[in-house]
């Protein structure tokens, strides 16, 4: 899973982000302004969002990407200990908040709560679509008795598919989501990626599901229309 860590103190940043290595794969923004941007991407599983930055506040940026309808989980990580802050936090839209200094367990056992009641994350590591399964812990992929073979990023783009069933998924989305925004390759790859999971969905019929939405990016969707 991915996480964006919005803390401008870089220190403490790379704490946050070796703390919960284990399950989160970290984006780090150390402004306000920086922050707000990657979030609006939507692309990650959980923001720890700090409230004193430069540029931007971290009340201000959760208020506008909860007015965009960007549901994020948010975990807030301050200083601020006070009521009153928490208060608007959670009004904000927060879906949890942990003042520093903060011990590593407890940070990851918030973490897995709000992803346990926002999207069912650490209940269950099989993901399903009618037939087709993917386990996310030995990152194996099956339609029925038969096995498929998606490897590498073929996995990770199945499994963000998957995660957002009958959900258009832009190119963009797909691209900094799974190659992140510091790559140096193209979107271009995206289309060669979902064109070789296609190939494999196809021997058992279910390519049909996978739909290519022109000029926008992908869906899997049960309906078998195809919008290609």
């Amino acid at each position: 899973m991915r996480a964006l860590v919005i803390e401008d103190e870089k220190a403490l940043s790379n704490s946050i982000c070796e703390c919960i290595s284990e399950i989160f794969e970290c984006e780090k923004a150390y402004d306000g302004e920086l922050g707000l941007f990657k979030a609006e991407q939507d692309i990650f599983d959980v923001i720890i969002l700090d409230i004193m930055l430069p540029g931007m506040n971290g009340f201000d940026i959760l208020s506008t990407i909860r007015e965009k309808h960007i549901s994020t989980p948010v975990l807030i990580l301050t200083a601020r200990d006070g009521i009153n802050d928490k208060i608007k936090g959670f009004r904000s839209g927060a879906d949890d908040y942990l003042v520093k200094p903060f011990h590593r367990e407890e940070l990851l056992l918030r973490l897995e709560a709000i992803l346990r009641r926002s999207t069912g994350a650490f209940a269950d590591s099989v993901l399903k679509f009618k037939d087709l399964q993917l386990n996310t812990k030995s990152r194996t992929a099956k339609i029925g008795c038969h096995s498929l073979s998606l490897q590498g990023k073929q996995f990770d783009i199945m499994e963000y598919l998957m995660n957002n069933q009958n959900i258009i998924v832009t190119r963009d989305q797909i691209f900094d989501r799974i190659w992140g925004f510091d790559s140096e390759t193209t979107t271009n790859v995206v289309e060669v990626y979902a064109s070789g999971i296609r190939k494999e969905l196809k021997k058992y019929g279910y390519d049909k599901y996978l739909k290519t939405i022109r000029s926008v990016g992908y869906i899997l969707s049960a309906e078998e229309n195809n919008d290609e």
